[in-house]
Protein backbone atom coordinates (compact mmCIF):
# COMPACT_ATOMS: atom_id res chain seq x y z
CA UNK A 1 0.00 0.00 0.00
CA UNK A 2 1.51 3.33 -1.06
CA UNK A 3 0.99 6.48 0.99
CA UNK A 4 1.66 10.17 0.33
CA UNK A 5 2.80 11.99 3.46
CA UNK A 6 2.55 15.80 3.26
CA UNK A 7 4.27 17.12 6.40
CA UNK A 8 6.79 19.96 6.84
CA UNK A 9 8.03 19.11 10.35
CA UNK A 10 11.29 17.16 9.92
CA UNK A 11 11.07 15.22 13.19
CA UNK A 12 7.39 14.27 12.81
CA UNK A 13 7.74 13.44 9.11
CA UNK A 14 10.77 11.20 9.64
CA UNK A 15 9.10 9.40 12.55
CA UNK A 16 5.84 8.85 10.67
CA UNK A 17 7.59 7.62 7.53
CA UNK A 18 9.81 5.24 9.50
CA UNK A 19 6.97 3.91 11.63
CA UNK A 20 4.60 3.35 8.72
CA UNK A 21 7.30 1.60 6.72
CA UNK A 22 7.74 -0.78 9.65
CA UNK A 23 3.99 -1.42 9.41
CA UNK A 24 4.47 -2.54 5.80
CA UNK A 25 3.45 0.66 4.00
CA UNK A 26 5.39 2.36 1.22
CA UNK A 27 5.64 6.07 2.03
CA UNK A 28 6.55 9.08 -0.14
CA UNK A 29 7.20 12.21 1.93
CA UNK A 30 6.93 15.79 0.69
CA UNK A 31 7.39 18.87 2.87
CA UNK A 32 5.33 21.66 1.32
CA UNK A 33 1.84 22.06 -0.03
CA UNK A 34 2.93 23.45 -3.39
CA UNK A 35 4.52 20.09 -4.34
CA UNK A 36 1.45 18.04 -3.44
CA UNK A 37 -0.35 18.32 -6.77
CA UNK A 38 2.62 17.14 -8.83
CA UNK A 39 3.01 14.18 -6.45
CA UNK A 40 -0.53 12.87 -6.78
CA UNK A 41 -0.56 13.49 -10.52
CA UNK A 42 2.60 11.43 -11.11
CA UNK A 43 1.90 8.41 -8.87
CA UNK A 44 -1.10 6.38 -7.71
CA UNK A 45 -1.56 6.48 -3.95
CA UNK A 46 -3.90 4.61 -1.63
CA UNK A 47 -4.07 7.32 1.06
CA UNK A 48 -2.68 10.84 1.61
CA UNK A 49 -1.74 12.00 5.11
CA UNK A 50 -2.03 15.77 5.17
CA UNK A 51 -0.76 18.37 7.64
CA UNK A 52 -2.60 21.70 7.59
CA UNK A 53 0.20 24.10 8.58
CA UNK A 54 2.27 23.76 5.42
CA UNK A 55 4.60 26.27 3.74
CA UNK A 56 3.84 27.35 0.19
CA UNK A 57 0.19 26.28 0.31
CA UNK A 58 -1.71 25.38 3.46
CA UNK A 59 -3.41 22.04 3.90
CA UNK A 60 -6.95 23.35 3.45
CA UNK A 61 -5.96 24.74 0.02
CA UNK A 62 -4.22 21.46 -0.88
CA UNK A 63 -7.39 19.56 0.04
CA UNK A 64 -9.61 21.98 -1.90
CA UNK A 65 -7.41 21.66 -4.99
CA UNK A 66 -7.38 17.87 -4.75
CA UNK A 67 -11.16 17.60 -4.54
CA UNK A 68 -11.65 20.39 -7.08
CA UNK A 69 -9.68 18.34 -9.60
CA UNK A 70 -12.07 15.41 -9.14
CA UNK A 71 -9.44 13.26 -7.41
CA UNK A 72 -11.01 10.82 -4.92
CA UNK A 73 -7.73 9.94 -3.15
CA UNK A 74 -8.59 9.27 0.51
CA UNK A 75 -7.14 11.92 2.83
CA UNK A 76 -6.40 11.74 6.54
CA UNK A 77 -5.71 15.16 8.04
CA UNK A 78 -2.94 14.96 10.66
CA UNK A 79 -2.55 18.29 12.40
CA UNK A 80 -2.08 20.25 15.61
CA UNK A 81 -5.22 22.25 14.77
CA UNK A 82 -7.68 20.39 16.97
CA UNK A 83 -10.49 22.92 17.37
CA UNK A 84 -14.00 21.82 16.47
CA UNK A 85 -14.32 24.44 13.68
CA UNK A 86 -11.08 23.20 12.08
CA UNK A 87 -12.22 19.57 12.27
CA UNK A 88 -15.56 20.49 10.71
CA UNK A 89 -13.86 22.50 7.98
CA UNK A 90 -11.48 19.65 7.16
CA UNK A 91 -14.14 16.95 7.03
CA UNK A 92 -16.63 19.08 5.12
CA UNK A 93 -13.80 20.08 2.78
CA UNK A 94 -13.33 16.49 1.66
CA UNK A 95 -11.09 14.81 4.23
CA UNK A 96 -11.97 11.20 5.05
CA UNK A 97 -10.62 11.34 8.59
CA UNK A 98 -9.07 13.85 11.01
CA UNK A 99 -6.42 13.05 13.62
CA UNK A 100 -4.94 15.60 15.99
CA UNK A 101 -1.32 15.84 17.11
CA UNK A 102 0.10 14.43 19.31
CA UNK A 103 -1.06 11.04 18.10
CA UNK A 104 -0.30 7.35 18.44
CA UNK A 105 1.31 5.80 15.36
CA UNK A 106 -0.64 2.56 15.82
CA UNK A 107 -3.87 4.55 15.74
CA UNK A 108 -2.78 6.28 12.54
CA UNK A 109 -2.03 2.91 10.94
CA UNK A 110 -5.44 1.61 12.04
CA UNK A 111 -7.17 4.67 10.58
CA UNK A 112 -5.32 4.17 7.28
CA UNK A 113 -6.54 0.57 7.10
CA UNK A 114 -10.10 1.66 7.95
CA UNK A 115 -10.11 4.34 5.24
CA UNK A 116 -8.87 1.82 2.67
CA UNK A 117 -11.57 -0.66 3.70
CA UNK A 118 -14.25 1.96 3.18
CA UNK A 119 -12.82 2.94 -0.18
CA UNK A 120 -12.89 -0.64 -1.44
CA UNK A 121 -16.35 -1.31 0.01
CA UNK A 122 -15.03 -3.90 2.44
CA UNK A 123 -16.30 -3.75 6.03
CA UNK A 124 -14.51 -6.75 7.49
CA UNK A 125 -10.90 -6.32 8.74
CA UNK A 126 -9.64 -9.54 7.13
CA UNK A 127 -9.04 -10.06 3.41
CA UNK A 128 -10.17 -13.51 2.30
CA UNK A 129 -10.02 -15.10 -1.14
CA UNK A 130 -9.48 -18.61 -2.44
CA UNK A 131 -8.54 -20.03 0.95
CA UNK A 132 -6.04 -17.25 1.68
CA UNK A 133 -6.73 -14.99 4.68
CA UNK A 134 -4.70 -11.83 5.24
CA UNK A 135 -4.81 -9.88 8.50
CA UNK A 136 -3.38 -6.43 7.63
CA UNK A 137 -3.40 -5.24 11.24
CA UNK A 138 -1.24 -8.11 12.48
CA UNK A 139 0.58 -8.75 9.20
CA UNK A 140 -0.38 -12.41 9.47
CA UNK A 141 -1.60 -14.85 6.84
CA UNK A 142 -3.30 -18.23 6.71
CA UNK A 143 -3.80 -20.49 3.71
CA UNK A 144 -6.43 -23.21 3.89
CA UNK A 145 -6.55 -22.83 7.66
CA UNK A 146 -2.82 -23.08 8.24
CA UNK A 147 -0.50 -20.16 9.13
CA UNK A 148 2.00 -19.25 6.43
CA UNK A 149 4.94 -16.88 6.54
CA UNK A 150 4.96 -14.01 4.07
CA UNK A 151 7.70 -11.41 3.85
CA UNK A 152 6.66 -7.75 4.04
CA UNK A 153 6.88 -7.42 0.24
CA UNK A 154 5.01 -10.68 -0.38
CA UNK A 155 2.25 -9.57 1.98
CA UNK A 156 2.02 -6.15 0.33
CA UNK A 157 1.89 -7.73 -3.14
CA UNK A 158 -0.96 -10.04 -2.14
CA UNK A 159 -2.85 -7.09 -0.63
CA UNK A 160 -2.66 -5.31 -3.99
CA UNK A 161 -3.74 -8.33 -6.04
CA UNK A 162 -6.59 -9.21 -3.67
CA UNK A 163 -7.87 -5.65 -3.61
CA UNK A 164 -9.38 -6.31 -7.05
CA UNK A 165 -9.66 -10.05 -7.88
CA UNK A 166 -9.81 -10.47 -11.63
CA UNK A 167 -8.02 -7.21 -12.38
CA UNK A 168 -4.74 -7.52 -14.25
CA UNK A 169 -1.88 -5.46 -12.79
CA UNK A 170 1.16 -4.71 -14.91
CA UNK A 171 4.62 -5.10 -13.44
CA UNK A 172 4.97 -1.31 -13.40
CA UNK A 173 1.71 -0.87 -11.48
CA UNK A 174 2.81 -3.43 -8.88
CA UNK A 175 6.19 -1.74 -8.52
CA UNK A 176 4.45 1.60 -7.97
CA UNK A 177 2.35 0.07 -5.19
CA UNK A 178 5.24 -1.63 -3.42
CA UNK A 179 8.05 0.89 -3.72
CA UNK A 180 8.29 4.55 -2.82
CA UNK A 181 10.69 7.26 -3.97
CA UNK A 182 14.33 6.41 -3.55
CA UNK A 183 13.74 2.69 -2.97
CA UNK A 184 15.78 0.51 -5.28
CA UNK A 185 13.72 -1.84 -7.43
CA UNK A 186 15.44 -4.88 -8.93
CA UNK A 187 14.74 -5.49 -12.61
CA UNK A 188 12.98 -8.79 -11.82
CA UNK A 189 11.84 -8.09 -8.24
CA UNK A 190 8.13 -8.57 -8.96
CA UNK A 191 8.78 -11.82 -10.81
CA UNK A 192 10.81 -13.10 -7.85
CA UNK A 193 8.01 -12.32 -5.37
CA UNK A 194 5.42 -13.91 -7.66
CA UNK A 195 7.58 -17.05 -7.87
CA UNK A 196 7.92 -17.22 -4.07
CA UNK A 197 4.18 -16.73 -3.55
CA UNK A 198 3.32 -19.43 -6.05
CA UNK A 199 5.51 -21.86 -4.15
CA UNK A 200 3.47 -21.14 -1.01
CA UNK A 201 -0.01 -20.83 -2.56
CA UNK A 202 0.16 -23.03 -5.64
CA UNK A 203 1.04 -22.26 -9.23
CA UNK A 204 -2.53 -21.32 -10.22
CA UNK A 205 -3.24 -18.82 -7.44
CA UNK A 206 -1.57 -15.95 -9.29
CA UNK A 207 -2.06 -16.07 -13.06
CA UNK A 208 0.18 -14.51 -15.68
CA UNK A 209 -1.61 -12.73 -18.54
CA UNK A 210 1.02 -12.81 -21.24
CA UNK A 211 2.26 -9.39 -22.24
CA UNK A 212 -0.03 -7.65 -19.72
CA UNK A 213 0.70 -8.62 -16.14
CA UNK A 214 -0.60 -10.63 -13.19
CA UNK A 215 -3.98 -11.32 -11.64
CA UNK A 216 -5.71 -13.40 -9.00
CA UNK A 217 -8.80 -14.98 -10.60
CA UNK A 218 -12.19 -14.00 -9.19
CA UNK A 219 -12.96 -17.66 -8.51
CA UNK A 220 -10.40 -20.17 -7.28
Amino acid sequence: MRLLLIEDDEMIGAAVRSGLREEGFSVDWIKDGAAAESAWRTAEYDVAILDLGLPGKDGFKVLADLRGSGNSLPVIVLTARDSVPDRIRGLDGGADDYLSKPFDLNELAARIRAVVRRRTGRAEPLIEHGGLVLDPARREAKFRGEPITLSAREFALMEVLLSHPGRVFSRGQLEDKLYGWGEEVGSNAIEVYIHLLRRKLGSDFIRNVRGVGYTVPESL
